[in-house]
């Protein structure tokens, strides 16, 4: 199967360049994500994701620990961005999501970074925590597109996103692959800095597969879709009864990754609940629950533990 991603028709159509000047629009009073802050980004204000107008990166190139269908035999072409729109106090990406390392990148340099992971022979670019860099992403895109990039777009976001920013980028993603954090605001506010954390997920995830649907695989490796990660916490902290109840409510062909890779990282030490790893009983617990809601398509921990 020849793949064209669907970008490439709004480029040729002009739209392309529509949807970027709505989502800068937005940077004069940023409403990005949930907490539209409102801080005129363009001008060099901060929102509260500590993010400005120009575009930060940590580091890129082929990556071969992401899911099975995203990393083939060639990797996925990830994209680390600095900074995050969340608080997570356990993020395991401290340094990159809190501390903000990285440095400023023009959006040519990203456009060719895009290229580059394409020429070493990646099978999608893989934009994480991407959510607070929209607008100079899709620019990036754009300038990437002229230069002959044809690949799969990945935003890998971590489920805290606004809805009508998601609507915006109907048809530039190919595949979303948001984390599904909690199914507890208050766990979202204690622990990620996000009252509202399920509600806003919930909305942006159903925006998603309405733009995607369900994960499509051809030749082993994921071109277009939804795919939708969930780590577990220890003393259920993560909520996943009603994690796995929601997704599947979305359609019980959703691929998901149940993550086991959870471990006392950042602020963690902080609260006695997250102190430690979860143990093997509550990854097991956590993949009965995903089963019995019917949850088929799976990646991760649920792969390997059954």
């Amino acid at each position: 199967m020849k793949f064209e991603p669907s970008y490439v028709r709004l480029y040729k159509r002009g739209e392309l360049d529509k949807r970027e000047e709505s989502l800068y629009r937005i940077l004069e009073n940023c409403e990005l994500c949930p907490r539209k802050c409102g801080k005129n980004r363009l001008k060099g204000e901060r929102g509260v994701c500590e993010s400005g107008k120009e575009l930060m990166i940590s580091s890129y190139g082929p990556h071969f620990g992401e899911e099975g269908p995203l990393v083939g035999t060639g990797g996925s072409g990830t994209i680390f961005l600095t900074n995050c729109n969340l608080g997570c106090v356990y993020c395991q990406n401290y340094d990159i999501s809190h501390l903000g390392i990285g440095r400023e990148v023009s959006l040519e340099q990203a456009a060719y970074m895009m290229m580059d992971l394409q020429s070493k022979g990646c099978h999608n670019i893989n934009l994480v925590t991407p959510t607070h860099f929209t607008p100079q992403l899709v620019k990036s895109l754009n300038r990437a597109i002229e230069l002959g990039l044809r690949l799969p777009i990945v935003y890998n976001c971590g489920g805290y996103e606004n809805v009508e920013t998601i609507r915006l980028l109907k048809d530039i993603v190919d595949i979303y692959m948001p984390d599904i954090k909690y199914s507890s605001n208050d766990c979202g506010k204690k622990y990620s800095n996000a009252p509202d954390y399920f509600d806003r997920c919930r909305e942006a995830v159903k925006e998603m597969h309405r733009q995607v649907g369900d994960l499509k695989i051809e030749g082993r490796i994921a071109y277009r879709g939804l795919l939708i990660r969930h780590l577990v916490l220890p003393n259920g902290l993560a909520g996943s009864d009603e994690v796995f109840r929601f997704i599947s409510s979305i359609s019980g062909d959703t691929y998901v990754n149940v993550m086991d890779q959870y471990r006392p990282e950042g602020d963690a030490w902080v609260y006695p609940e997250l102190s430690r790893r979860p143990a093997k009983e509550e990854l097991h617990e956590a993949i009965n629950l995903a089963r019995r809601y019917g949850l088929h398509r799976f990646s991760g921990a649920a792969s390997i533990l059954g």
